[in-house]
Formats: C-alpha cells, structure tokens, sequence
C-alpha cells in the first residue's frame, strides 16, 4: 500500500476528505526506526486508518540544538510507513507549516520549565504549538506518542484537557535495542566506543528500578553511582539531570512518596544527547 503524501494545506485537506471511519496520528520528526514503527502499529490498533506527519519542527530547537544537523530520510521514511500501511503522509515544508513567523504560541506553563524544559527553555512551548497545529490541520480522532519522551507525553495530555481538544492521546512503550539503548534518531551519531558509554543510561535507570523498594533517595543514589562510572569512561558521559518526579508534574517527588513516579535522565556522550526513563510504583514504607 502506498501512502498518500501531502505537501500542502490544499493537499492534505483533499486526502483528509477521503478518509472514513476513525484516524489516528503518530507525529514524528522522521528518521523512523522501530520505536516509531511501534507507534505506527499501535494507531492501527487504535482507528480506521493512520496519518502520519513528518516535520522537523525548528520551533522546538535551542540555538545551539542539532536542527541542522538532524537526520532526514524522507525516502527510507516513505518507505518504512507504506510496509505499515500507513494511510497519509504530512511532510510540510517549514514554510507551509509557518508561513508567516508564529507570533502566538502554545505555553507549556510551570511543567515547560523543570527537567526537559530547565535545560532546553522554550522547548516544550516549542512542542505544543507544533502539536496543536498538527491537531488542527489532520484533525484525528487519537494520537499516539512514545513514553520515551515521558516529559513531552505528560505536556500533552495537559494541553488537551486544559484546552478541550478532541484528541484521544495514546502512549506506546520505550522500544530498546538488546543491549538496552533506547531507541532515537540521534543515536546513529554514536560512535561503537560512544554507544557503549551511552548503556549507562539504561542500566542507570534500572539499578533505579532494582531500589525502589527502599524510597526515592536510595533509588537516586543506585542511579547516580552507575552515572558516575561513566563519568570516568572514555569517552565519557556528561549528566545533564537526573531526577525522580511525579508524572503528571514532573516536580521532584520527596522522600515519603509513594505511588506513581518517573525516574528521569539526560546526558551527553560526545555531541550527541540522549534522553531515557522509567516508571515506577513506589510502596508505602513503614516510618
């Protein structure tokens, strides 16, 4: 099956037309690999049919980010969707997208502006108003995103029910390489002596896991210990944040929480940053 491609407002709104039933929308940047192919399955699952939108959002990269330099591989992407059966392709250019420079823009509020958002400002609103603009212009009935962005994910789900879009947003699980690496576009800038480094990242994450049991600090501590190994490796990982939250804040959790919580972690390996997290469900403990 081949998908159709559309490039312009006029384009996309003749093959909306043509769509009965129920659509989903798995929004991506390209570059696809299986984690966005998962998303892809999932939609199926979800609707009638599944658009998916290609467009690397400059509104969501810092000055000094990798926006230049981030993959595009339209044709593999293309190609990639039609073995899904993909129904439609949205692949803007920058200029259809934004054809004047967006004065209004899409707040991500107090959630924008911790973890994620502490290092990358304006990132999220960056994201929302994208987000928003696709829902407007696809006009879908659910969307699917990665949990790997657990951040962007949580923003999301606010926005929609802060402002009443009728989206249904669906989540699809972090997919990982065997030896751990969550999956990202950005880790084909890694080096074989770099990807090794960047393990730490998971196992960090699951010696996390492995602690949850005894509370927030000793979850921290187990995690920071395996990122200070590899702050001694070569080449070495540079931590950007490590952190504990509450999903649907992302505020810090303290240390009689119990219940829901994400453990969060970025860092650099080269030039290359990678994000990653994990779930957990903390117990009550006795005092």
């Amino acid at each position: 099956m081949t998908p159709v491609i559309a490039r312009t407002r006029e384009e996309l709104a003749s093959a909306r037309a043509e769509i009965t039933g129920t659509l989903a929308l798995v929004p991506t940047m390209g570059a696809l690999h299986e984690g966005h192919l998962s998303l892809i399955r999932r939609a199926g699952e979800l609707a009638d049919a599944v658009a998916v939108s290609i467009f690397v959002n400059p509104l969501q990269f810092g000055p000094h980010e990798d926006l230049d330099r981030y993959p595009r591989t339209f044709e593999a992407d293309v190609a990639a969707c039609a073995a899904e059966g993909v129904d439609l392709i949205w692949a803007p250019t920058v200029e259809e997208m934004y054809p004047a420079q967006p004065q209004v823009r899409l707040s991500a509020g107090r959630m924008g502006t911790v973890v994620e958002g502490a290092s990358r400002p304006g990132h999220f609103d960056g994201v929302l108003t994208v987000v928003m603009k696709l829902f407007n212009q696809v006009r879908p009935d659910v969307a699917v995103f990665g949990a790997k962005d657990a951040q962007q994910l949580a923003l999301i789900r606010r926005m929609v029910a802060d402002l009443d879009v009728p989206v249904r947003i669906e989540a699809g699980p972090t997919v990982r390489e065997a030896d751990g690496l969550a999956l990202s576009s950005r880790n084909r800038y890694l080096s074989p002596e770099e990807r090794r480094t960047a393990l730490a990242l998971s196992r960090a994450l699951r010696a996390g896991e492995q602690a949850a049991g005894e509370g927030p600090a000793a979850i921290l501590h187990a995690a920071r210990a395996v990122l200070a190994e590899a702050e001694q490796a070569d080449p070495p990982l540079v931590p950007d944040y490590l952190e504990l939250v509450d999903p649907a804040t992302f505020e810090p959790v303290g240390e009689s929480h119990a219940g829901e919580a994400v453990l969060v972690v970025a860092a650099k390996v080269g030039t290359t940053r990678l994000i990653d997290n994990v779930p957990l469900t903390l117990e009550p403990r006795e005092k």
